[in-house]
């Protein structure tokens, strides 16, 4: 039955609501192998067997926004707040550039003042000045109006992440303040998507209050807005935040907690097939070669960070964060290594943009 059922899934990219539930559910490990290995198949048909570098820049941890789950929320006082200076954050791209990563991602806090606003353009404008406009630019700088995701788009960002966390309205209200809006975040990803933008999200795997229906849902909701890339990852608990309440009742133990990021991923392969998908960081939190068993689950981009190592220990998303004490040149040495092992090879020098976004601009005839 199994069988039958992946081998549908792998020629054709079909999965119902309930047969996806019944795949993010699977116990046995050699099913849930298969799973992994089916969507390995689809992956090395439709993106190849290259993982992309994407040299993540996390610049500043001034947030506007109060998310009950992250550590750099607006009401954390613990939290030493700190922006990288612009002439950092500039030598960190250019660095990445020399060290042939194809592409950067700008990360930050959710700001949208005027001189936040400014700063973000100047900084693109810079990177792509520096590196005579061959790395690509990823930004993930939340909720923004169409005016300024343009002005970004027009200084030279090409691709932007912002994760939805959830697309289940009434989980994503029990996880935010009232004035956070789930209408908006959505609204935003349109707004992308009509400037021009390779367009991105995901979700947290494994909250507290989530079903396994409300992640198959997920994907369903990934494939309804054609999105190009997704970076998911697991939940991980952060104790200065309001979730920690939850943390004895909903806690998953880390290697299934693996096991359900793994298979989000996988699915989203088979569901999606040509778009890029994040091995991300918490992945190696919860096992040491997470990453690498994020790439043979079906994804095909890892961001090793290049953030300044002084400001790594205060960006903490979640606790235990790894290689938040390893400098950009180890971080880049020991993936090289770590993926190389595992019979994949690194797209060094290319920006590795999503096959689906080439396919969806092609027949939207732009």
């Amino acid at each position: 039955m199994l069988d039958q059922l992946l081998n549908r899934a792998e020629n054709t990219g079909d999965l119902s609501l309930e047969e996806i539930e019944q795949l993010l559910n699977l116990e046995d490990q050699s099913d849930i192998d298969s799973l992994f290995a089916c969507a390995y198949r689809v992956k090395t048909r439709y993106v190849g067997r290259i993982a992309w570098f994407r040299g993540i820049i996390e610049f500043s941890n001034i947030c506007s926004k109060d998310c009950y789950y992250c550590g750099i929320r607006r009401s954390n006082s613990k939290t030493q707040r700190f922006t990288i200076p612009e002439a950092d954050i500039i030598e960190s791209a250019v660095w990445a550039w020399k060290a042939e990563y194809g592409s950067v991602v700008l990360q930050s806090g959710e700001r949208s003042d005027p001189a936040y606003i400014d700063m973000v353009e100047r900084l693109i404008k810079e990177i792509k000045e520096r590196t005579n406009g061959e790395l690509g630019l990823t930004i993930s700088l939340g909720e923004q109006s169409e005016e300024t995701y343009q002005r970004w788009f027009d200084a030279g960002a090409h691709r932007y992440l912002l994760r939805i966390e959830t697309s289940n309205p009434e989980l994503y209200a029990k996880l935010h303040p009232a004035d956070h809006s789930f209408e908006n975040r959505v609204e935003c990803l349109r707004r992308l998507r009509k400037v021009g933008y390779q367009t991105g999200t995901g979700v947290m795997i494994g909250l507290p209050m989530q079903t396994t229906r409300h992640l198959a849902e997920d994907l369903l909701f990934f494939k309804r807005m054609d999105i190009d890339m997704i970076g998911m990852g697991p939940y991980i608990f952060h104790s200065d935040t309001p979730l920690i309440g939850y943390r004895a009742e909903w806690e998953i133990p880390a290697k299934k907690l693996l096991n359900l990021g793994l298979k989000m991923i996988a699915l989203a392969r088979l569901l999606m097939r040509d778009i890029n998908i994040a091995a991300t960081t918490a992945l190696q939190a919860l096992e040491h070669d997470g990453r690498e068993q994020g790439l043979l689950a079906g994804a095909n981009v890892i961001m090793p960070n290049a953030t300044d190592t002084q400001y790594r220990e205060a960006y903490q998303l979640y606790e235990n964060k790894p290689c938040t004490d390893e400098n950009a040149s180890m971080c880049r040495g020991c993936l090289q290594r770590r993926i190389e092992k595992i019979g994949e090879q690194i797209g060094f020098g290319q920006w590795g943009d999503s096959p689906h976004f080439a396919g969806r601009v092609k027949s939207s005839g732009l």
